[in-house]
């Protein structure tokens, strides 16, 4: 097969596909990427460029989509210069999310494309409004319907497109919803599992600490308030002043990934520290701050219980990863983490905007340690029966772009592939 992949930030939700394609073999794997550094073996990386930022005078609904239309444009370019060496792929799969995949098939035009379509933007009943930090503004509606012309533009070119879970493919209209298949990237759980004899030293203080430790860990991209970390950090002198030994580990950098800004001179992190600081045992709390993948999974086999908090937004693989590293999850009951954790069953909820309950759910696991490993077998086995790499999220993407090669249509109906 020869495949071509587009991904702004190599190699993305495509890593564990082209990793098995290029150690099966046989296969011709092509990746765009805006990426320069990591390299995998089997894989040619063509690293592109948009030929100029979005312009300062543009209306700022149009931002995104400018910046859209050049990485589209950018992007066509580089095949265009691809199929005049003679390279022409079975398939394109590409991250509609910058507009990467807008224009392949007007290089392209027989070639079936597979768009990965992770979410879409609602003033209502999502992410926007979920925790109002004042009126809602007027722009707010025109802005994200703006935002959403990527997406629109992206499901008319793609022949078919993928979700990572039910929920995220749900926010998209119904009218095309019929084109979305959900299908997640999946968990290589041969890396991510669990070693009971893990142990990490955190480099400032010196401190061990392993499964026989108290150990609260906390994990996002950027530590900020869609991913909870106000609340989060509103529960922790509770559960500090509840649990005298109880260490706080926190991963995770002070950028922003998502949602509004921090006050100017501020970072969310420094936020928090001024509302809870005087409050909290600095010696057992933890900013380790961003993390080689390595030292984030054993951070997540030493947790004694991990708390992960979101809006309802796009669900983050580290949730996912700390359920096959066998910690027992405190998550929040939001979509779609409502779609993989059952309280009671393979982890624990709580509401997202009750630090005193999220302290007490804590509580539960770090006062009954031993009760709570039925927790954690299920938890893995959760993620080893429904999204596991190899044996069902990569089967699932391979069949749906086998029948994409021979010509088939999305259903009308959908069927679960991977959820």
């Amino acid at each position: 097969m020869k495949l071509l992949c587009l991904h702004q930030n190599f190699p993305g939700q495509y890593k564990n596909l082209v990793r098995h394609l290029a150690r099966q073999g046989g296969h011709e794997i092509v990746f765009i990427t805006q990426h320069p550094n990591e390299e995998f073996p089997g894989i040619r990386k063509i690293v592109y460029k948009p030929a100029r930022k979005p312009g300062a005078a543009t209306h700022h609904y149009l931002r995104e989509l400018e910046g859209a239309v050049l990485n589209g444009q950018a992007v066509a370019r580089v095949c265009d210069q691809l199929r005049r060496t003679g390279f022409r792929p079975d398939i394109v799969l590409g991250h509609n999310g910058w507009g990467e995949p807008l224009y392949v098939k007007d290089i392209w035009p027989d070639v079936p494309l597979l768009g990965y379509f992770e979410f879409f933007y609602r003033s209502s009943g999502s992410d926007v409004g979920f925790e109002p930090a004042g009126p809602p503004m007027l722009d707010d509606g025109p802005r994200l319907r703006t935002r959403n012309s990527i997406n629109l533009l992206g499901l008319d070119a793609a022949d078919w497109g993928q979700a990572p879970t039910r929920w995220q493919r749900d926010q998209y209209p119904a009218y095309v919803r019929h084109k979305i298949s959900v299908i997640h990237e999946g968990v290589d759980t041969r890396v991510v599992c669990p070693k009971p004899d893990s142990a990490i030293v955190l480099a400032q203080s010196g401190i061990r600490l392993t499964r026989d430790d108290e150990v609260v860990t906390y994990v996002a991209r950027n530590l900020e308030p869609y991913r909870g970390f106000h609340m989060f950090m509103r529960a922790v002198p509770i559960i500090q002043r509840r649990h005298p030994k109880a260490h706080v580990v926190i991963v995770g950098g002070d950028d922003v990934s998502y949602g509004r800004r921090p006050p100017v001179g501020k970072t969310w992190r420094q936020v928090a520290m001024d509302e809870v600081g005087a409050m909290v045992d600095p010696s057992r709390l933890h900013f380790l701050g961003k993390v080689p993948y390595g030292q984030y999974l054993s951070i997540l086999r030493v947790s004694s219980v991990h708390v992960y908090l979101t809006y309802p937004f796009v669900l983050s693989w580290s949730m996912l990863e700390a359920m096959s590293t066998g910690c027992v999850v405190v998550g929040s009951s939001t979509p779609p983490v409502l779609e993989v954790l059952r309280d009671g069953e393979n982890g624990l909820l709580v509401d997202f905007f009750a630090p005193e309950e999220i302290a007490k759910r804590v509580d539960e696991v770090l006062e009954h340690p031993t009760r709570m490993q039925p927790l954690r077998d299920r938890a893995r086995a959760t993620v080893v029966r429904d999204y596991d790499a190899e044996s069902v999220c990569i089967p699932k993407l391979l069949g749906v772009m086998g029948r994409m090669m021979r010509g088939d249509a999305p259903h009308q109906e959908t069927p679960r592939l991977c959820a």
